[in-house]
C-alpha cells in the first residue's frame, strides 16, 4: 500500500544524470543498477557539471551512452592511466573509471596497481562478475576455482588456471590507496551500501585525499547459464564466501570524514 503523505507524490524517477536510452545489457544483469547509484550520487552532490567518466573495453564499453555528463572511451585495460592524464590535466574535474573484471583484473592489472600506488585522485568502480561477459563468458582472473565458463569447461582448475584475484585485498596493500571496499548488488541492503561506498568515495576524491576503489559484486545470468534468481542465489552462496564484503582500506583521513 502507499502511505496515505505519499499519494499523489512522485517518489522515484530517473535521476538526471541518466540518459533516456534503452538497455543493451542482457535480462537481469547488474551494470544498470551499478549505473543508477553512481548517477544517483553524482547527483545529490551536484557534480554532473564536473565529472567525467571513463569508460574501458568490456561490458562497459557503452557506458558513455547511458550517463549524461562528459565521458571518454579508453583502450582495454587502460582507464587508470587515461583517467590520470585527465585528472592532472583538469584537476578540478570529478573523474571516474567504470571497469569489469576482465578489463581492470587482466589486461589492466599493471595500471590500475600503479595508479593505486602513485596515489592518483580518481575513483573506480570496479564490476566483478567473475568472467568475460562481453565476449562470451571466457573464464577471467576472478573466476572462482571450479566454477564452470566457456574456457574452463571443466571449472577451473588452481593446479593448471591458478587462483582468483581479489583486487580489493590487493590494492588495498598499497600505500597509496585512500579508500577500497567491497560491495555487492545482490539485494536491497547491499544496494543501499553500495550506494552509500560510491557515496564516500567520490567525497574521498573531492576533498583531495587520493585514490578511492570500489568494487561491487555483480550477476552474469546469460554466460553463468542460469536465470537472474538462480544467479542472485549463487553469487550469495559462492561469491560472497570467496570475495568477502568489508571496509579494506580506510585512511586516517577518509575515517574523518563528515557529510
Amino acid at each position: 500500500m502507499v502511505a496515505p503523505e505519499t499519494q499523489g507524490q512522485k517518489v522515484y524517477s530517473r535521476p538526471e544524470s541518466l540518459t533516456v536510452t534503452p538497455t543493451h545489457y542482457c535480462p537481469g544483469c547488474t551494470h544498470g543498477v551499478a549505473h543508477r547509484l553512481v548517477a544517483e550520487v553524482i547527483d545529490e552532490m551536484k557534480l554532473r557539471e564536473r565529472t567525467i567518466g571513463v569508460a574501458s573495453v568490456g561490458c562497459s564499453v557503452f557506458a558513455y551512452n547511458y550517463f549524461d555528463f562528459d565521458f571518454v572511451q579508453s583502450p582495454h585495460g587502460r582507464a587508470p592511466a587515461m583517467a590520470t592524464g585527465v585528472k592532472r590535466t583538469l584537476p578540478d574535474k570529478i573523474v571516474f573509471t567504470y571497469q569489469g573484471d576482465g578489463d581492470l583484473a587482466s589486461i589492466g592489472m599493471g595500471e590500475i596497481v600503479h595508479a593505486a600506488a602513485r596515489g592518483e585522485n580518481i575513483t573506480v568502480i570496479f564490476v566483478n562478475n567473475t568472467n568475460y561477459g562481453m565476449t562470451g563468458g571466457q573464464m577471467a582472473p576472478t573466476t572462482l576455482p571450479g566454477q564452470k565458463t566457456s574456457t574452463s569447461v571443466n571449472g577451473r582448475d588452481v593446479e593448471t588456471q591458478g587462483f582468483p584475484i581479489r583486487a580489493s585485498e590487493l590494492i588495498a596493500t598499497l600505500d597509496g590507496a585512500s579508500y577500497v571496499v567491497r560491495r555487492s548488488l545482490n539485494d536491497p541492503k547491499n544496494i543501499r551500501q553500495a550506494k552509500k561506498a560510491l557515496r564516500t568515495a567520490f567525497e574521498v576524491q573531492q576533498r583531495g585525499l587520493g585514490f578511492s576503489f570500489v568494487e561491487l559484486l555483480s550477476i552474469c545470468p546469460t554466460n553463468w547459464g542460469m536465470t537472474p534468481t538462480q544467479s542472485i542465489q549463487w553469487l550469495e552462496e559462492k561469491m560472497m564466501p570467496f570475495y568477502q564484503l568489508g571496509d579494506y582500506k580506510i585512511s586516517q583521513a577518509v575515517a574523518g570524514l563528515k557529510f
